[in-house]
C-alpha cells in the first residue's frame, strides 16, 4: 500500500522539494532589501484576493485579476530589478580567484600592511579587490592609474584633501587600475544607522559583484571587510589579516599545492604593536 502511494505520488514530492528550494532562495535574495516589503505586500494582496474570489465567486473581479496577472509578469522584473541583477551576477560568478603563487602572496601582505597603516593614522579609505566579475564600469567613473600597488600610493591617494581621496580604489591583478571611483551605495535597510556612506558603498559594490571591499573609518580607524553585501566591522589587526587569509588563501587548489590557509607569520612584514586597533 505504501509502495503504491510512493509510486503514484513521487513526482509530487519532487515538485514540493523544488518549490521549497526556490522559495528559500528567493527569501535569501530578497532578505534585508527594499524589495522584501514589496514582495510581502504582493503576496498578502494575492492571497487575500484569491480567498475572496473563492469565497464569494465574483466573476467580474476574477476576470480582471486574471488579466492583471499578465501585466504583473512584466512588472516584476522592473520592480525587483536590483535584486534580480544581483542574483544573476552571483549565479554567473565562480570563486576561483586566489592568491596562489609567491608574488600574489606578497601583494596580499603589502595590502594588509597598507590598510593597517591607514587605520593607525585614521585615514579613511575604500578598496575593491576584483575577482571574477569585472569592476570596469566602476573603474571608468574614477581616474585611471594602472599602477603597481604600494603603501605609499594608497597613503597618497587617500590622504585628506588629496584630489583622489574621495571615492574608492579598484585593484585588479595586483594593480591599482583606478582611484576616486564611484561605487553604488547600498539601498538596503540597515539596522545600524551609524554605518556611513563609505561603508554603504562597500556593501553596494559587493552586492553588485563578487569583489571584496575593505573600508577604513576616518573617525575611529576601524577596519571593515565586506563580501556579498555582508559587512564585518571593527576588525583588529590580527583578525583582519586572518580574515584576508581565509578569503584569499583557503582554497582547495592551495591545499593541494601545499600552501597553508593562513600566511606564515615569518613571511609577513611585522606591524608595530599586537593589540587590536579598535576595542570590541
Amino acid at each position: 500500500m505504501a509502495w503504491d502511494f510512493v509510486r503514484d505520488h513521487w513526482r509530487d514530492g519532487i515538485e514540493i522539494l523544488i518549490l521549497a528550494i526556490a522559495i528559500y532562495q528567493i527569501f535569501r535574495a530578497f532578505r534585508a532589501t527594499r524589495g522584501a516589503r514589496i514582495l510581502v505586500g504582493l503576496v498578502v494582496i494575492l492571497v487575500a484576493i484569491t480567498l475572496l474570489l473563492r469565497l464569494f465567486e465574483f466573476e467580474v473581479i476574477t476576470w480582471l485579476v486574471t488579466r492583471a496577472a499578465i501585466l504583473l509578469v512584466f512588472a516584476v522584473p522592473i520592480i525587483f530589478q536590483p535584486e534580480l541583477r544581483n542574483a544573476l551576477a552571483k549565479l554567473g560568478s565562480s570563486r576561483l580567484f586566489s592568491f596562489s603563487n609567491k608574488s600574489q602572496l606578497d601583494f596580499l601582505e603589502v595590502f594588509e600592511d597598507s590598510v593597517v597603516a591607514l587605520s593607525k593614522k585614521r585615514i579613511g579609505a575604500l578598496f575593491a579587490i576584483e575577482r571574477d566579475i569585472t569592476l570596469k564600469p566602476y573603474e571608468e567613473t574614477g581616474v585611471m592609474l594602472n599602477a603597481d600597488f604600494s603603501p605609499e600610493l594608497s597613503m597618497t591617494v587617500f590622504f585628506p584633501k588629496s584630489p583622489l581621496h574621495d571615492g574608492g580604489m579598484v585593484i585588479s591583478n595586483k594593480k591599482v587600475t583606478s582611484a576616486a571611483c564611484v561605487f553604488p551605495v547600498s539601498q538596503r535597510e540597515l539596522a545600524d544607522r551609524s554605518i556611513g556612506l563609505r561603508h554603504r558603498a562597500a556593501i553596494g559594490v559587493t552586492e553588485e559583484s563578487d569583489c571584496v571591499a575593505v573600508a577604513v573609518s576616518e573617525e575611529t580607524g576601524a577596519i571593515s571587510i565586506c563580501m556579498d553585501g555582508h559587512l564585518e566591522r571593527n576588525l583588529g589587526e590580527e583578525k583582519f589579516r586572518t580574515r584576508m587569509a581565509e578569503i584569499f588563501l583557503a582554497t582547495d587548489d592551495n591545499n593541494e599545492k601545499g600552501v597553508s590557509k593562513e600566511p606564515d607569520p615569518k613571511d609577513r612584514v611585522a606591524a608595530s604593536g599586537d593589540r587590536d586597533l579598535v576595542s570590541d
